[in-house]
């Protein structure tokens, strides 16, 4: 599947292991919940970089200590009207502190990219390529915000009030 990471198109190197047998890949993978637990020793171990799948149902908080094993998270958009994801994205952020890649997958609009974003979202997995560059572009909509995020950018009223320093 095509990915967006950073606003750009990017080559994705991460498979998706969806039994024991797909370990044995070359590369990073990205494994379920239910792998990670029934092969977490044979996990730990590995050389290439981890990743997790988690279903819109699987708490991140439940694998706080664990989170040291992966390089990348993707939490599942089920359907477009299930943001539970996107709470998920700003506790993997804020209260736990992680760093690496935060995907969005499934059931992802363009609309909600902005969104996606704010809340800590680095990288959406798109369910088709985009040759008009829509989603490129959607990435750039927003420079500015009213209100703090995950994210990092300052809001609205800092920069006002930087400027009105400045003067």
């Amino acid at each position: 599947m095509p990915l967006l990471k950073d606003g750009l198109p990017t080559e994705d190197p991460w498979r998706f292991a969806e039994s024991e047998e797909d370990l044995d890949r070359e590369g990073p993978v990205f494994v379920t919940l239910e792998l990670w637990r029934s092969a977490r020793a044979r996990l730990a171990g590995r050389n290439a970089a981890l990743g997790l799948r988690l279903k819109s149902d699987q708490s991140p908080e439940d694998l706080a200590e664990d989170l040291a094993h992966f390089k990348a998270i993707a939490l599942e958009f089920p359907k477009f009207t299930d943001g539970r994801a996107y709470s998920y994205a700003r506790i993997l952020r804020e209260r736990l502190g992680f760093r690496g890649e935060l995907r969005a997958v499934g059931a992802v609009l363009r609309d909600q990219l902005a969104f996606m974003k704010r809340c800590g979202f680095d990288a959406v997995e798109l369910e088709a390529a985009d040759p008009s560059g829509s989603w490129t572009a959607a990435a750039r909509e927003f420079s500015a915000w009213y209100q703090p995020a995950s994210e990092g950018g300052q809001p609205i009223s800092a920069l006002r009030r930087r400027l009105q320093a400045a003067e």
